[in-house]
């Protein structure tokens, strides 16, 4: 005897978003990236609004993003604003493809108790910067930097002004012939606390690894991917360091584990990151409110019309088709995970009817 269909109501099948706790919501939005939140998630609702406005959303800033031209300066004030939220909570950044001295300073003095930062591609922050910002960072202890203008002088400075420092990745762009130990011996003479060292595609020779050696006494992870200079084979140095660190990855070791690509040939050792696996635009709306006034920052934007009314609809979505241009436009986004909002919008509405 056939099984008889059990009918399923329309409002069963349409799942409210609005009805989740709200801690189980602010879970859930904490794994979007900053530039997601900023530019649609926050969009979605009041309720969303309110949560995503919360400084406990905003302890770790990942502003992650395709590296495509920054007409603008869009990602930066979009960084300044999440930092901002933060009020002093923040305790892991990311920045990459963007960033200037000045947001640099705005982070050191606005997050004290910053613990990770993560700089990818930022050309724009000078040594001068690093040395200043590191003298107000006492609790930094994961500190990563990956194609910056970052030299050993800055190397140094850190070192001496952030104690707490375990773990260090300084990945730049060398040329495959180039012999340079001076940031090893920075990194030997000023990070006596070091646990992890990753250095991709290093000029450093034995002599600069002999010193991190000696320097770095509690070292347990020690990565030389690329660093072409050394020789592990003279002087029994690989014996010395399988005998001082528990990892170790040798010059010509696998990068396939890397998330980004690593070359090294002629010219230099290049490293290319694709995040999303493709290219994307983001739009961010400086016509919606963002409360920049609030904190006193109206200089850096050019912003009309800011306001903290809503246009709600009856069941407290907000209708995002009179408020945000290109709205349907963030569901060809969600194979990358960035958030449907248009989908969110219309199951929400469609339970209340």
């Amino acid at each position: 005897m056939p099984r008889r269909k059990r009918k399923t109501s329309a409002a069963a099948a349409t799942r409210n978003w609005l009805e989740l706790p709200p801690d189980v919501t602010a879970s859930i939005l904490s794994r979007l990236g900053a530039i997601e939140i900023l530019n649609s998630a926050q969009k979605v609702c009041s309720q969303w609004r309110n949560i995503c406005k919360d400084p406990s959303m905003w302890r770790s800033i990942d502003m992650r993003n395709t590296g495509e031209r920054d007409d603008g300066c869009i990602h930066e004030k979009m960084c300044f604003h999440a930092v901002d939220r933060s009020c002093g909570h923040l305790i892991d950044i990311n920045i990459e493809y963007f960033g200037t001295d000045e947001l640099l300073l705005h982070i050191a003095e606005r997050s004290g108790h910053l613990k990770r930062l993560r700089l990818f591609s930022c050309y724009s922050i000078s040594d001068g910067t690093f040395g200043e910002v590191a003298l107000k960072l006492p609790f930094l202890e994961e500190l990563e930097i990956f194609i910056c203008s970052i030299s050993e002088h800055a190397l140094e400075a850190i070192g001496r002004s952030c104690p707490l420092l375990k773990s260090l990745k300084y990945n730049l762009r060398y040329c495959k012939d180039d012999v340079y130990d001076d940031e090893a011996l920075a990194i030997a003479q000023s990070m006596p606390e070091l646990r992890r060292l990753q250095l991709l595609g290093n000029g450093l020779t034995n002599k600069g690894l002999q010193a991190i050696l000696d320097g770095c006494v509690h070292l347990e992870y020690l990565d030389l991917r690329k660093c072409l200079n050394v020789r592990l084979g003279k002087e029994d140095l690989e014996k010395r360091c399988m005998e001082r660190v528990k990892t170790l990855r040798r010059p010509y070791d696998s990068t396939h584990d890397c998330e980004y690509n690593v070359r090294v040939d002629d010219t230099w050792a290049s490293y290319s990151y694709h995040p999303f696996g493709g290219i994307q635009d983001f739009y961010y709306d400086f016509d919606f409110d963002y409360d920049l006034f609030a904190n006193g920052y109206d200089h850096r934007f050019d912003i009309s019309g800011a306001s903290d009314s809503y246009e709600d609809d009856s069941s407290g979505i907000l209708d995002t088709t009179l408020t945000i241009s290109g709205a349907s436009d963030s569901s060809d986004y969600d194979s990358s995970g960035i958030l449907d909002t248009a989908s969110m919008n219309s199951g929400a509405s469609d339970s209340d009817e």
